[in-house]
């Protein structure tokens, strides 16, 4: 029986890609491995928003291969689309499989547990002098599905520094990519117990971005935007708070969202998007014989059992650029429009939006989350700079002032809501009167806190062709200088809530916790609490804040309600 190991990296929207990843493996009953040493095939998930990222994945892969030579390393995600050749030339890389094809992966895994796919039959197909693997070197029942597949990384990429071995560079990586505006595929699932421990679910309703901001590479990656039909959303959460999940084989929890939408006209600047008949758009997965193919198609899960999964009590709605969701449907349906859906049809106690640009949020969406319980009083905006020069370079649709409007009516409305924001120090051309803009901003405006990035160019977009570029001391000085000030918003914020009773979630305790006799738990505000004691997971507790001496709150029980939980 296949062990395997899925490494994540990045954002929860290839958090969901990896979780729907696991559950399709389960299903076709492959075993979990503990850890990548212990793994037959370990599927690496990246990320490509920066260097850094980048950088982190190849470490990863040096040293899977180094603990684990015998693992068959599956590379994927948005690093994979973005510069496959340069992972295809890491030595112990087996296959390089990118965002368009990573529905792919459970039939390739199929085919390397099996044997049934090697190398040798791959070249001998594809012939000495052409790296094109015909589909059916790969899935022979499956001859007509639009992909293309590409074997041996032919170079070195130079800075990616020496590898020891020379005969690993030689045509020992195959890849399977494609052009990622071509295809309409959404993939998801619920990130759960079963994928990494989480208490609550994540559940991922759009993908993709129609924006060009010109330092980000994740339109290339991801794709154009697409969303999760509402009716869908709708029964992802009924079946996530279920006090009793279903028996039937369609209605298991946690199962994979395996969609296709053809309803969008958006396509790439650079490359026209083709019609993909819906029948041919996915390699077949398992899924009942009464399957019919719509405009929409989910693939359901056949054999697993999550029973014993207890109801969600908060689930986490994640995309690329969630605020655009609905817009590539038809009929068109708002962001706004579905959370009234959720709260209406669904008995989801505590819905969180993990992360919806500054124009989105609008003085409705506001009044929605102050007029429930049922929202979390959480909002992550990105903010990148607070200089209007440099947000007309990178981009960006708002000013400086749309977006403190924004905060301030949040604030006005909800004035214990997190606000938080994505920042990014030492874009091209920022001068040190940008950046002392950017910090004076962030200093009066109620913030609680920051996510700061450190530019990086990446290849392929705009920003990395402009003049001006930042000098690395430079971005680490005023990353450091961002980093501390989001310290202090944070500790602020922190010292505000002090004395307050608040109702918090139980989260899954790990081993640091067990030894300190502690369990974390989250507030709807997005404080990380300590409670003393050892608490079940996925229970609300009423806690007093007593003090802030880090970055996690401490507290102690509500006397009068003490650990009632909601159950």
């Amino acid at each position: 029986m296949t062990t395997f190991f899925i490494q994540q990296f990045g954002c929860r929207a290839t958090q969901a890609d990896g979780a729907a990843l696991e559950r399709q493996l389960l299903d076709r009953g492959c075993t979990p491995a503990p850890d990548p040493a212990s793994a037959a095939i370990v599927v690496l998930n990246t990320c490509t928003v920066t260097a850094a990222a980048d950088a982190q994945a190849r470490d990863s892969v040096r040293k899977i291969h180094a603990q684990n030579p015998a693992a068959r390393l599956i590379v994927t995600g948005c690093y994979a689309q973005r510069a496959p050749e340069e992972l295809a030339s890491l030595p112990g890389v087996t296959w390089v499989v990118g965002n368009s094809h990573k529905p792919q992966i459970p039939n390739l895994i199929d085919a390397l547990s099996t044997g049934s796919l090697s190398e040798a039959s791959i070249n001998s197909q594809a012939g000495p002098s052409n790296n094109f693997v015909p589909t059916a070197a790969l899935f022979p029942d499956s001859p007509d599905v639009p992909f293309h597949s590409f074997v041996g990384a032919q170079f070195i990429a130079p800075h990616l520094g020496k590898i020891s071995n020379p005969d690993d560079s030689l045509n020992h990586a195959n890849i399977l990519t494609g052009d990622i505006f071509s295809h309409p595929e959404f993939l998801s699932a619920p990130i759960q117990g079963g994928e990494s421990h989480h208490t609550r679910p994540i559940l991922k309703i759009q993908d993709g971005c129609n924006n060009r901001c010109s330092f980000c590479i994740i339109p290339f990656v991801r794709g154009k935007s697409r969303s999760l039909p509402p009716d869908q959303v709708i029964r992802e959460i009924q079946k996530l708070t279920a006090e009793h999940p279903p028996e039937p084989a369609n209605l298991k929890v946690g199962q994979p969202i395996l969609a296709v939408s053809s309803s969008t006209s958006f396509t790439s600047s650079t490359s026209p998007a083709r019609e993909i008949p819906v029948a041919q758009a996915l390699l077949p997965v398992p899924a009942s014989s009464s399957t019919s193919f719509t405009s929409f198609t989910s693939f359901t899960s056949s054999t697993s059992s999550t029973s014993s999964t207890s109801p969600a009590r908060e689930i986490v709605l994640s995309g690329i650029n969630l605020g655009t969701y609905g817009r590539d449907l038809f009929p068109r349906i708002e962001f706004i429009d579905l959370l009234r859906r959720i709260l209406d049809e669904t008995p989801v106690e505590r819905l969180r939006i993990s992360s919806i640009e500054p124009l989105d949020v609008t003085q409705d969406l506001i009044d929605l989350f102050a007029g429930t319980d049922r929202i979390a009083q959480h909002f992550h905006m990105p903010l990148q700079s607070a200089s209007d020069p440099i947000l007309a370079a990178m981009h960006r649709w708002y000013r400086s002032e749309h977006y403190a409007r924004r905060v301030q009516l949040i604030h006005d409305r909800l004035p214990n809501a997190a606000i938080g924001a994505d920042v990014i120090a030492g874009f091209p051309g920022e001068t040190e009167s940008d950046h002392a803009a950017t910090l004076s901003f962030i200093d009066r405006l109620p913030f609680t806190y920051l996510h700061v990035f450190s530019y990086s160019p990446r290849p392929g977009t705009k920003a990395a062709s402009l003049p001006d570029q930042v000098p690395a001391t430079t971005i680490k000085r005023r990353a450091r200088e961002l980093r501390a000030l989001g310290e202090s918003k944070s500790a602020h914020f922190r010292r505000a809530q002090i004395g307050r009773t608040l109702r918090v979630l139980t989260l899954h305790r790990n081993a640091s916790d067990e030894r300190d006799g502690v369990t974390p738990a989250l507030s709807s505000n997005y404080l990380s609490f300590s409670i003393p004691g050892n608490h079940p997971h996925n229970r609300w507790i009423e806690v007093e804040v007593t003090t802030n001496d880090s970055a996690t709150v401490s507290a102690s029980t509500n006397d009068r309600i003490g650990a009632t939980s909601f159950a």
